[in-house]
Protein backbone atom coordinates (compact mmCIF):
# COMPACT_ATOMS: atom_id res chain seq x y z
CA UNK A 1 0.00 0.00 0.00
CA UNK A 2 1.36 3.41 -0.99
CA UNK A 3 2.52 5.74 1.74
CA UNK A 4 -0.31 8.26 2.32
CA UNK A 5 2.12 11.19 2.29
CA UNK A 6 3.58 10.08 -1.04
CA UNK A 7 0.08 9.63 -2.41
CA UNK A 8 -0.82 13.13 -1.19
CA UNK A 9 2.25 14.63 -2.86
CA UNK A 10 1.39 12.87 -6.15
CA UNK A 11 -2.24 13.98 -5.93
CA UNK A 12 -1.27 17.62 -5.38
CA UNK A 13 1.34 17.48 -8.14
CA UNK A 14 -1.28 16.10 -10.49
CA UNK A 15 -3.86 18.70 -9.47
CA UNK A 16 -1.46 21.61 -9.97
CA UNK A 17 0.26 20.18 -13.04
CA UNK A 18 -2.92 19.41 -14.96
CA UNK A 19 -4.26 22.88 -14.17
CA UNK A 20 -1.15 24.51 -15.61
CA UNK A 21 -0.97 22.21 -18.63
CA UNK A 22 -4.63 22.53 -19.57
CA UNK A 23 -4.75 26.26 -18.90
CA UNK A 24 -1.69 27.07 -21.00
CA UNK A 25 0.28 24.81 -23.41
CA UNK A 26 -2.54 22.29 -24.02
CA UNK A 27 -5.48 24.68 -24.03
CA UNK A 28 -5.45 25.75 -27.69
CA UNK A 29 -5.15 22.20 -29.00
CA UNK A 30 -7.85 20.90 -26.66
CA UNK A 31 -10.26 23.69 -27.59
CA UNK A 32 -9.61 23.07 -31.30
CA UNK A 33 -10.32 19.35 -30.88
CA UNK A 34 -13.11 19.41 -28.30
CA UNK A 35 -14.64 22.85 -28.70
CA UNK A 36 -14.91 25.35 -25.86
CA UNK A 37 -17.66 23.46 -24.01
CA UNK A 38 -15.92 20.13 -24.49
CA UNK A 39 -12.68 21.59 -23.20
CA UNK A 40 -14.40 22.99 -20.12
CA UNK A 41 -16.03 19.63 -19.50
CA UNK A 42 -12.74 17.71 -19.69
CA UNK A 43 -10.96 20.38 -17.64
CA UNK A 44 -13.62 20.15 -14.93
CA UNK A 45 -13.61 16.34 -14.81
CA UNK A 46 -9.82 16.08 -14.62
CA UNK A 47 -9.67 18.77 -11.93
CA UNK A 48 -12.44 17.11 -9.92
CA UNK A 49 -10.76 13.71 -10.12
CA UNK A 50 -7.45 15.04 -8.81
CA UNK A 51 -9.21 17.13 -6.14
CA UNK A 52 -11.03 14.05 -4.83
CA UNK A 53 -7.67 12.26 -4.72
CA UNK A 54 -6.17 15.19 -2.79
CA UNK A 55 -9.00 15.13 -0.24
CA UNK A 56 -8.85 11.36 0.27
CA UNK A 57 -5.05 11.33 0.52
CA UNK A 58 -5.09 14.29 2.92
CA UNK A 59 -7.49 12.46 5.22
CA UNK A 60 -5.38 9.31 5.06
CA UNK A 61 -2.14 11.14 5.92
CA UNK A 62 -1.22 11.71 9.55
CA UNK A 63 -1.78 15.22 11.00
CA UNK A 64 1.48 14.90 12.92
CA UNK A 65 4.33 15.53 13.45
CA UNK A 66 4.43 19.29 13.42
CA UNK A 67 7.67 20.33 11.74
CA UNK A 68 8.16 23.31 14.04
CA UNK A 69 6.49 24.65 17.17
CA UNK A 70 2.74 24.32 17.20
CA UNK A 71 0.36 27.27 17.11
CA UNK A 72 0.12 29.73 19.96
CA UNK A 73 -2.33 32.56 20.56
CA UNK A 74 -0.37 35.06 18.46
CA UNK A 75 -0.18 32.66 15.51
CA UNK A 76 -3.90 31.93 15.73
CA UNK A 77 -4.70 35.65 15.71
CA UNK A 78 -2.40 36.30 12.74
CA UNK A 79 -3.87 33.35 10.84
CA UNK A 80 -7.41 34.54 11.62
CA UNK A 81 -6.66 38.01 10.28
CA UNK A 82 -5.12 36.48 7.14
CA UNK A 83 -8.20 34.35 6.50
CA UNK A 84 -10.51 37.34 6.98
CA UNK A 85 -8.47 39.26 4.42
CA UNK A 86 -8.47 36.23 2.12
CA UNK A 87 -12.27 36.13 2.17
CA UNK A 88 -12.57 39.88 1.65
CA UNK A 89 -10.38 39.59 -1.44
CA UNK A 90 -12.12 36.47 -2.71
CA UNK A 91 -15.65 37.78 -2.33
CA UNK A 92 -14.70 41.15 -3.79
CA UNK A 93 -13.26 39.44 -6.87
CA UNK A 94 -16.57 37.86 -7.88
CA UNK A 95 -17.98 41.05 -9.41
CA UNK A 96 -16.39 43.26 -12.03
CA UNK A 97 -13.33 41.02 -12.39
CA UNK A 98 -11.75 41.40 -15.85
CA UNK A 99 -9.93 38.08 -15.36
CA UNK A 100 -13.15 36.06 -15.26
CA UNK A 101 -13.91 33.91 -18.34
CA UNK A 102 -15.88 35.43 -21.22
CA UNK A 103 -15.12 39.02 -20.21
CA UNK A 104 -15.08 41.01 -23.43
CA UNK A 105 -12.14 43.08 -24.67
CA UNK A 106 -14.19 46.25 -24.30
CA UNK A 107 -15.12 45.38 -20.70
CA UNK A 108 -11.45 44.83 -19.85
CA UNK A 109 -10.43 48.06 -21.58
CA UNK A 110 -13.03 50.10 -19.67
CA UNK A 111 -12.50 48.43 -16.28
CA UNK A 112 -11.51 50.67 -13.38
CA UNK A 113 -9.53 49.62 -10.32
CA UNK A 114 -12.07 49.91 -7.52
CA UNK A 115 -12.64 47.94 -4.33
CA UNK A 116 -10.31 44.98 -3.94
CA UNK A 117 -8.78 45.71 -7.34
CA UNK A 118 -7.11 48.74 -5.79
CA UNK A 119 -5.13 46.24 -3.75
CA UNK A 120 -4.27 43.78 -6.54
CA UNK A 121 -5.60 42.78 -9.95
CA UNK A 122 -5.63 39.15 -8.74
CA UNK A 123 -7.65 39.35 -5.50
CA UNK A 124 -9.07 35.85 -5.92
CA UNK A 125 -5.63 34.28 -6.37
CA UNK A 126 -4.15 36.20 -3.45
CA UNK A 127 -7.13 35.12 -1.36
CA UNK A 128 -6.23 31.49 -2.02
CA UNK A 129 -2.56 32.26 -1.34
CA UNK A 130 -3.35 33.82 2.04
CA UNK A 131 -5.60 30.89 2.89
CA UNK A 132 -2.68 28.55 2.19
CA UNK A 133 -0.27 30.61 4.31
CA UNK A 134 -2.66 30.72 7.26
CA UNK A 135 -2.96 26.93 7.29
CA UNK A 136 0.81 26.47 7.18
CA UNK A 137 1.18 28.86 10.13
CA UNK A 138 -1.30 27.13 12.40
CA UNK A 139 -0.59 23.49 11.58
CA UNK A 140 2.84 22.89 9.96
CA UNK A 141 2.51 19.14 9.47
CA UNK A 142 3.81 17.40 6.34
CA UNK A 143 0.31 16.95 4.93
CA UNK A 144 -0.56 20.61 5.49
CA UNK A 145 2.72 21.85 4.01
CA UNK A 146 2.28 19.68 0.91
CA UNK A 147 -1.32 20.63 0.24
CA UNK A 148 -1.26 24.29 1.24
CA UNK A 149 2.00 24.92 -0.63
CA UNK A 150 0.57 23.29 -3.75
CA UNK A 151 -2.54 25.47 -3.59
CA UNK A 152 -0.46 28.59 -2.97
CA UNK A 153 1.77 27.83 -5.96
CA UNK A 154 -1.27 27.11 -8.12
CA UNK A 155 -2.84 30.43 -7.15
CA UNK A 156 0.14 32.79 -7.40
CA UNK A 157 2.12 31.19 -10.23
CA UNK A 158 -1.21 30.74 -11.95
CA UNK A 159 -1.91 34.47 -11.57
CA UNK A 160 1.43 35.30 -13.20
CA UNK A 161 0.79 32.90 -16.07
CA UNK A 162 -2.71 34.30 -16.46
CA UNK A 163 -1.24 37.75 -17.04
CA UNK A 164 0.99 36.37 -19.80
CA UNK A 165 -1.94 34.52 -21.41
CA UNK A 166 -4.24 37.54 -21.25
CA UNK A 167 -1.53 39.72 -22.78
CA UNK A 168 -1.41 37.36 -25.77
CA UNK A 169 -5.17 37.06 -26.09
CA UNK A 170 -6.28 40.61 -25.30
CA UNK A 171 -3.19 42.65 -26.13
CA UNK A 172 -3.58 46.32 -25.31
CA UNK A 173 -6.81 45.85 -23.35
CA UNK A 174 -5.10 43.66 -20.76
CA UNK A 175 -1.93 45.74 -20.77
CA UNK A 176 -4.09 48.75 -19.97
CA UNK A 177 -5.60 46.87 -17.05
CA UNK A 178 -2.12 45.94 -15.84
CA UNK A 179 -1.15 49.61 -15.97
CA UNK A 180 -4.08 50.50 -13.69
CA UNK A 181 -3.44 47.75 -11.15
CA UNK A 182 -0.73 45.89 -9.29
CA UNK A 183 0.24 42.21 -9.16
CA UNK A 184 1.70 42.39 -5.65
CA UNK A 185 -0.86 43.57 -3.08
CA UNK A 186 -0.68 47.22 -2.08
CA UNK A 187 -1.20 47.05 1.66
CA UNK A 188 -1.85 50.78 1.85
CA UNK A 189 -5.02 50.36 -0.22
CA UNK A 190 -6.71 47.94 2.20
CA UNK A 191 -8.53 50.82 3.84
CA UNK A 192 -10.08 51.88 0.52
CA UNK A 193 -11.84 48.57 -0.08
CA UNK A 194 -14.98 49.78 1.68
CA UNK A 195 -16.70 48.82 4.93
CA UNK A 196 -19.32 46.63 3.22
CA UNK A 197 -16.61 44.40 1.76
CA UNK A 198 -15.04 43.99 5.19
CA UNK A 199 -18.42 43.28 6.76
CA UNK A 200 -19.18 40.61 4.15
CA UNK A 201 -15.72 39.10 4.62
CA UNK A 202 -16.05 38.91 8.40
CA UNK A 203 -19.55 37.40 8.12
CA UNK A 204 -18.26 34.78 5.66
CA UNK A 205 -15.30 34.09 7.96
CA UNK A 206 -17.62 33.43 10.89
CA UNK A 207 -19.69 31.00 8.80
CA UNK A 208 -16.66 29.19 7.36
CA UNK A 209 -14.85 28.88 10.69
CA UNK A 210 -18.02 27.66 12.43
CA UNK A 211 -18.53 25.07 9.69
CA UNK A 212 -14.90 23.95 10.09
CA UNK A 213 -15.62 22.85 13.65
CA UNK A 214 -19.15 21.61 12.93
CA UNK A 215 -17.88 18.97 10.49
CA UNK A 216 -15.57 17.58 13.16
CA UNK A 217 -12.34 19.49 12.63
CA UNK A 218 -10.60 21.50 15.36
CA UNK A 219 -12.25 24.79 16.38
CA UNK A 220 -10.73 27.72 14.49
CA UNK A 221 -11.13 31.46 14.29
CA UNK A 222 -13.25 33.04 17.00
CA UNK A 223 -14.72 29.63 17.87
CA UNK A 224 -11.34 28.54 19.19
CA UNK A 225 -12.00 30.84 22.14
CA UNK A 226 -15.79 31.01 22.37
CA UNK A 227 -16.73 27.48 21.32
Amino acid sequence: MADPTVSLALANAGFVGTHFLMSHPLRAGMVKTLGEKGFLGVYSLVSLAFLVWVVLAFRAAEPFPLLWNGPNTVIWIVASLLTILALVLLLGSLRGNPALPETTDSAVASAEATGVFKVTRHPMMWGFGLWALSHILVWPSPRTLITASAMGVLALVGAHLQDRKKERLLGGAWQGWEAKTNFWPKIGELGSIGWRAWLHGIAAWLVVTWFHGWIGNMPVGAFRWIG
